[in-house]
């Protein structure tokens, strides 16, 4: 069972998704909140599968409340979403580099959300390569943290390979027979790559696969 928190302002969106959630049977909501402080001790207490979180409310915002999420040990296995009425914009970048898996836009069709929302259980990044090269390409050129691409050195050939591979949004069978290894050793390349350069989740590897210049925006 996928258990998600819901976390938006507007009780009407909330209604909505929790209408479409509930006509499933692998899905369950756990709990609704208004905004990101109430939906971060939400978080806590029920420990959901995916969290879809407003990027902009009122007392935390969604990119805060998603930074708090990531920094949690507690809160590892919490998948945050990050939903949006703009579509690509700063906003996702940054709730990307705060430790978002990917982010929805409010006028998705039903049967996209719901897939998305069994993608992000699985841990995996709900970013088309399309658009993570649109994204990239309008905020690479931003300042960088002072330790961005920190652990890179300690890549191995092969992790790189795979995290190159993960950036050009291959699945992790996809990127097996790319590199011909199994399905379980990609997924280990690509696990201590994300370790060594302190990645949340796939999402944010590519954002920092970008950043640290081991990706060029255009190429991958």
């Amino acid at each position: 069972m996928i258990r998600v928190l819901l976390v938006d302002d507007q009780p009407l969106i909330r209604s909505g998704f929790r209408a479409l959630l509930d006509l499933e049977d692998d899905v369950e909501v756990v709990a609704e909140a208004a905004d990101g402080s109430e939906g971060l001790e939400l978080a806590k207490e029920h420990l959901p599968d995916v969290a879809l979180i407003d990027v902009q409310m009122p007392v935390m915002d969604g990119i805060e409340a998603t930074r708090h999420i990531a920094a949690d040990p507690a809160l590892s296995g919490v998948h945050v979403v990050i939903l949006t009425n703009y579509g690509l914009d700063e906003h996702v970048f940054d709730a990307l580099r705060a430790g978002a898996a990917g982010f929805l836009v409010k006028d998705i069709l039903p049967e996209d959300f719901l897939h998305a929302v069994r993608v992000a259980a699985r841990g995996d990044a709900l970013l088309a390569p399309a658009i993570t090269r649109k994204l990239i390409n309008r905020y690479v050129a931003r300042p960088l943290a002072t330790d961005t691409g920190a652990g890179l050195e300690e890549l191995t050939s092969r992790e790189r390979e795979a995290v190159v591979l993960v950036v050009r949004g291959l699945s992790n069978d996809e990127i097996a027979d790319r590199m011909v290894i199994s399905p379980l050793t990609a997924r280990t390349h690509i696990n201590r790559a994300m370790t060594k350069l302190r990645a949340r989740d796939r999402a944010q590897l590519v954002v920092l696969a970008y950043e640290s210049g081991l990706v060029t925006p255009g190429i991958a």
